[in-house]
């Protein structure tokens, strides 16, 4: 039976080096097709064209050198094994590549024939092994949140139903309690929401693990998120005589994060710290500005508790991970609370972390972007190094034709929102991100590059393509305006930067007004009907 050839790829500059190393293949026992390149471009454009079975790799390359050319190779093309041919017999090197995934370290001038045709062998079936308990790993996960996703969804229907009449007796609908039975009763109920917050975080831990978890980011002012958020746990802070405080920078700048989600870090931060917290201590609620990182905003849960010890924060983040010096009375979740917090913030590209020494407090501190329009529209609004000639905002205005609306109005405008970005030109117009908390009228604004007359027959685009979902007509009543946007001249030493800011300084003006004018009356504006 035939062998199979063996496909290898040499990325080596030196000619000679080359030369020795296809000798040593041609003399091994299986046959091989080697092909032969001297940068590390060229190995990443011959790797994008055709996966060979490995890669042979000089480390010191024309374009790149030492630890950073495996970095690459292998960011490039992860299920490709790699095998280091290096002229040093550096041990620390050897090591650091193996660790991030190098299959074998070969110093050339002890390479024989042999040596190298079982480095090879042993590198491809190392990756696959390796590839094969991957895969293996991921289906089990898989399995496992589909498991816990299904348990979570049967669970709810009982503990509904069980909640539904526990309320109703509580109520008296169903006769009058005695006293004993009451005190039964709202135990009960507590227990029951209790296994409600439970099933809630599992999914929304399954979610976040299979990479589910979606936000939707808004232009945000965390103060009012903040003052939410104390407000809904202030009650639960003076049942435990605890001091509950905010500190918000006057400096702040307005976020770009999913407000209902950076409301549910928030309160479970603040409700952690309460809970661990003794008696007459105090808690604080900090939003601020760190020179140091001005494209992010600062949020930070402080707390006079028992503080957390070197271990505990290792993990703390960690999924179902539970600290086992804390109080028992305190643990009334999974452990999946900090977890969940973790995937929301790292989904806002920010850092979560906590600083703390036992018997002297915690401080848990979270990083949300800062909102900048002129970086988001410097990819769209710009071309070969300067700004394109015309720009048009388009407003689209959704309107529930109930109050409250029917089902579910976050989904329905949602909705909306992604026929919308499917009906402008991707390099050329940008879907804003809507700004403030989602109420009862949603406002979404488009930035076209494009004059009025072409703005106008993309608005009739997009009302025709809301049109067509039949589910939408019977929820909300859809406006669409288009207005241009008029720029001063540019001044002979204003660089493109400070244009873009320009234009988004203008962009943001017609939009804070266009909030707090009454829908009919539009001013300059042109309606599409």
């Amino acid at each position: 039976m035939d062998r199979q050839t063996t496909n290898v790829l040499l990325i080596e500059d030196n000619p000679g080096d080359a030369d020795l190393v296809r000798l040593r293949l041609v003399e091994g026992a299986s046959p091989v097709n080697v092909s032969c390149v001297n940068r590390l471009s060229d190995g990443l454009a011959s790797l994008t064209r055709e996966t060979p079975s490995v890669v042979l790799l000089d480390l010191n390359l024309p374009d790149s050198r030492g630890a950073e050319t495996f970095r690459r190779v292998m960011e490039h093309s992860p299920n490709v094994p790699v095998v280091v041919l290096s002229g040093q017999d550096d041990e620390a090197l050897a090591m650091k590549a193996l660790h991030q995934g190098v299959q074998d370290y070969l110093v050339k001038g002890d390479i024989s024939s042999k040596h190298l045709e079982r480095a090879i062998r042993y590198a491809v079936e190392r990756q696959g092994l390796a590839r094969a308990l991957e895969i293996a790993q991921k289906q089990q996960i898989d399995f496992k949140n589909q498991f816990l996703s299904h348990v979570s969804h049967e669970l709810r229907t009982p503990l509904t139903c069980i909640h539904q009449y526990v309320s109703l007796l509580l109520d008296g609908l169903a006769g009058t309690l005695a006293p004993e039975q009451t005190d039964h009763l709202k135990t009960i109920f507590k227990s029951v929401n209790q296994l409600h917050a439970m099933i809630r975080d599992l999914l929304e831990a399954t979610r976040a693990e299979s990479g589910k978890m979606r936000i939707e980011p808004r232009c945000v002012a965390l103060g009012e998120l903040v003052q939410q958020a104390v407000a809904m746990l202030r009650p639960t802070a003076d049942e435990k005589k605890i001091g509950l405080e905010i500190g918000v920078d006057q400096r702040l700048r307005l976020v770009h994060a999913d407000p209902d989600r950076v409301l549910e870090v928030l309160i479970n931060l603040v409700d952690n710290a309460i809970k661990f917290t003794p008696a007459e201590g105090s808690v604080m609620v900090q939003a601020s500005l760190v020179e140091a990182d001005p494209g992010f905003v600062y949020l930070s849960v402080s707390d006079t508790g028992r503080g957390i010890g070197p271990e505990a924060k290792a993990l703390i983040f960690e999924r179902l991970y539970q600290d086992p010096d804390s109080v028992d009375n305190n643990r009334s979740g999974l452990g999946l609370g900090l977890f969940i917090c973790r995937e929301i913030v790292r989904l806002h590209g920010g850092r979560i972390w906590v600083s703390s020494e036992l018997g002297q407090g915690s401080t848990f501190t979270f990083t949300l972007p800062v909102y900048s329009l002129a970086k988001l529209l410097a990819p769209v609004i710009s071309y070969e190094g300067r700004l394109r000639p015309d720009f048009v905002l388009v407003k689209v205005e959704l309107t529930p034709l109930s109050n409250p609306p029917r089902g579910n109005w976050k989904e329905t405008w949602q909705e909306c929102a992604e026929i919308l970005r499917h009906c402008v030109y991707l390099d050329k117009d940008l879907v804003l991100p809507p700004m403030g908390t989602s109420g009862t009228t949603e406002t979404l604004f488009v930035l076209a590059s494009t004059d009025l007359q072409r703005a106008g027959i993309m608005a009739t685009r997009i009302r025709e393509q809301l049109e067509r979902v039949e589910s939408l007509k019977t929820k909300c009543r859809v406006n669409i305006t288009t207005r241009p946007v008029e720029l001063p001249l540019p001044g002979p030493d204003e660089s493109l930067d400070q244009q873009i800011q320009t234009v988004a300084d203008h962009v943001t003006q017609l939009i804070l007004a266009s909030r707090q004018i009454h829908a009919g009356a539009r001013n300059g504006a042109q309606t599409s009907n």
